[in-house]
């Protein structure tokens, strides 16, 4: 059964507005035209022109997912934002990269964000709520975000958006409800699609504004990230300098 998609005019968050919503079954949507307070990680806001791009949030109920392997579930929803993506860019010779833990990356410029907000029962997930954003058709962005791009400007197209998340929504469902629990494979998949998980040095910050050259060695079931400087971060203890 394809998923329920409630699409809103205006809101504030459509991850608040799903959160409102506690007996929704999973796979249940909420898409946005507008958002007035679109929430990406870190506590940034995400600036999307209203009309022009994907905003959204899908419910999932992962029961074959602890709540101790939980980056699992954030594997599974980067991976399926970005095989989705891929199809729109394909034809001009890009792909995707997942920036760890899950923003979407063509390049070094960022095409899409994920906030995933998991509520937990003892050692499984009760409800996940994943917060997706997707440049889509915005060709001007005002922010200050420092390397923002569009599908619109990628390919010179402009893609409709409701069937696009028609799809999307489809496929995350799909990636979800029937992940079988192969976390090695699961891994590998995402590890293939690592951005600047190619063995290089690249340069990384620590919250103190301290900076390193490190290589990614490997990624957790939690999701830290190991570097070959011999660290175990957790998110938010070290950043890419992009």
């Amino acid at each position: 059964m394809a998923p329920h998609i409630i699409w809103l005019g205006v809101c504030t968050s459509t991850n608040a507005e799903l959160d409102a919503m506690p007996d929704a079954p999973a796979g249940t949507v909420v898409a946005a035209v507008s958002q007035t307070a679109g929430r990406g990680q870190r506590g940034a806001s995400w600036e999307a022109e209203p009309g022009k791009n994907l905003t959204f949030s899908q419910l999932f109920r992962p029961s074959n997912i602890h709540a101790a392997r939980q980056f699992e579930l954030s594997m599974l929803i980067s991976l399926a934002v970005a095989d989705t993506i891929d199809r729109l860019i394909a034809h001009k010779g890009l792909t995707t990269k997942i920036k760890w833990p899950n923003d979407i990356y063509v390049g070094d410029s960022k095409i899409a964000g994920i906030l995933i907000e998991n509520k937990l029962n003892g050692s499984s997930i009760h409800r996940s709520i994943a917060g997706i954003g997707i440049n889509i058709n915005q060709t001007i962005f005002l922010s200050d975000a420092p390397n923002p791009v569009s599908v619109a400007q990628l390919t010179g197209e402009e893609t409709p958006l409701r069937p696009l998340l028609d799809d999307l929504a489809a496929r995350l469902d799909k990636y979800v409800g029937d992940y079988d629990g192969n976390a090695s494979v699961l891994k590998e998949n995402y590890m293939k699609r690592l951005y600047r998980g190619d063995g290089f040095q690249y340069p990384f910050a620590r919250p103190d504004g301290t900076k390193f050259h490190a290589s990614i060695t490997g990624i957790d079931p939690d999701g830290t990230l190991h570097l070959s400087d011999g660290g175990a971060y957790a998110f938010k203890e070290v950043a890419y300098i992009i």
